[in-house]
């Protein structure tokens, strides 16, 4: 039994014999029953949290008005509270009166009843709990059926429960993508409706979810529903303006800008890099700003430009960390680039291959191409180019520095990044290769 399982079902087996019940709840009793590994475990009793902390000295509320708490795993030895280790969240039976503010209840009342309390919870297939001693599922809601026949389905009456918090409609979509299953008509009617009032859930619960949805393995069926539940226009509207944006056919037979970014978001795998994914999405957002039909065939001028400048707003909406919105914008600002990449100098190659995270550079372009015109020549050569430079000819130490200039007679000033830039790049391409050759050459070159 896995560690985490294995502590939970300790947890409920304690809360059990000082009298409570207590069962697994939630979406570790999905997975289990899809026979997926959960990722992580929580436990639904009638303890109330003072009871829970009584019962788990060690405990430590994190949403005790809520009547939640976690029980963190002890160290066996000093006894002492083990935060980075395995914690199971423990919830308090509970039913929710009223959600003023489209998130949290505005009262919380604790019931014996676990009936009662998955009504709250948001789809059947995360409203079971199950015994983890016997392997008896209670299912008051039908879950068991909606996982059997692959559907999604809002636990009671749907706009109800989206009224509650407005992010259960992000969720209704990535859980649809990443079982690959339908949503419930009544479910999806909801959404459909309520939509514009997504705006109330908060920038980065919002981009948690998108982020999830891109990552999980089930990105384009995740934007296609987005797209059909009519969410799509409301969390991430400059992707839906890429719908019927054509494209020049002899490039991308595939057809418009929004097909070619559902077929680039198909080939991202479980797992790929948060920065990679919304490179991804983003990489041709710039199109339907820079649509030209010109008289040879239809163009984008300049839309890496307009594509990154449009991105770094979507991603300070989205309050992206300064990390990966450089990365995310370094993605688009030189996807583009491989096109060039067997024409490019020595020096440039060398300084394009160094960029931060080129692994992903190099797999945004596979996929662009394989979702456009199919071509890999770039890509190849791309690759056997890192394959047969060693690391110290692509980032070589430098063979002089700023103290070597100002040694020489030279003034510290800007001049000095064009002096240093200069002999970077003859070295690079393999004209300078001493600390005396390059001095030469920028006395030569650069005459004080």
């Amino acid at each position: 039994m896995p560690e985490a399982k294995k502590r939970a079902a300790e947890i409920v087996s304690t809360l059990r014999q000082q009298g409570h019940q207590a069962y697994l709840a939630g979406g570790c009793v999905r997975d289990l029953l899809l026979s997926r590994e959960p990722a992580d475990y929580d436990v639904a009793t009638d303890a109330t949290p003072q009871q829970v902390m009584q019962i788990f000295p060690q405990t430590y509320a994190v949403g005790e008005q809520f009547g939640v708490v976690l029980v963190p795993e002890s160290n066996g030895e000093t006894g002492a509270l083990a935060r980075q280790g395995t914690t199971v969240e423990v919830a308090t039976f509970r039913s929710d009166a009223g959600y003023s503010d489209g998130r949290h209840p505005d009262e919380v009342r604790f019931t014996k009843s676990p009936q009662e309390d998955v009504q709250r919870r948001d789809f059947t297939i995360n409203g079971m709990m199950l015994d983890p001693a016997t392997n008896e599922v209670l299912d008051f809601v039908g879950g068991q059926d909606d996982l059997k026949t692959g559907i999604i389905r809002a636990i009671g009456d749907p706009e109800r429960r989206f009224t509650e918090d407005k992010l259960r409609m992000l969720r209704a979509v990535r859980f649809a993508a990443r079982f690959d299953y339908k949503i419930d008509p009544a479910t999806m009617a909801a959404i459909q409706k309520l939509a514009p009032k997504i705006h109330q859930v908060s920038s980065e619960r919002m981009r948690e979810e998108l982020t999830k949805m891109l990552t999980e393995g089930q990105a384009r069926r995740a934007f296609e529903l987005l797209d059909s539940s009519g969410l799509l226009p409301e969390v991430l509207p400059e992707i839906a303006a890429m719908k019927g944006v054509q494209q020049p056919p002899q490039y991308h037979p595939e057809g418009d800008v929004f097909v070619h970014t559902l077929l680039l978001l198909d080939k991202l795998p479980i797992g790929a890099s948060k920065t990679l994914a919304w490179g991804a999405l983003l990489h041709d957002v710039g199109k339907p700003a820079t649509f030209r039909m010109a008289p040879d065939r239809i163009r984008f001028d300049g839309h890496v430009e307009v594509g990154v400048k449009m991105a770094a707003e979507i991603l300070r909406r989205l309050r992206f960390s300064n990390n990966e919105t450089d990365q995310i914008l370094a993605l688009i600002d030189n996807h583009m680039r491989f096109g060039a990449v067997q024409r490019m100098k020595q020096s440039t190659l060398k300084k394009f291959l160094r960029l931060p995270a080129f692994e992903e550079h190099l797999e945004l372009h596979r996929i662009d191409c394989l979702s456009s015109h199919g071509q890999l020549d770039a890509y190849e050569y791309t690759r056997e180019q890192l394959r047969s430079l060693p690391p110290e000819a692509i980032r070589p130490t430098p063979l002089i520095t700023g103290r070597d200039l100002i040694e020489a007679g030279y003034e510290p000033g800007p001049r000095f990044k064009e002096v240093l830039t200069a002999v970077e790049d003859a070295q690079l391409e393999g004209r300078l290769t001493s600390r005396e050759a390059a001095m030469d050459y920028v006395r030569r070159e650069f005459p004080v």
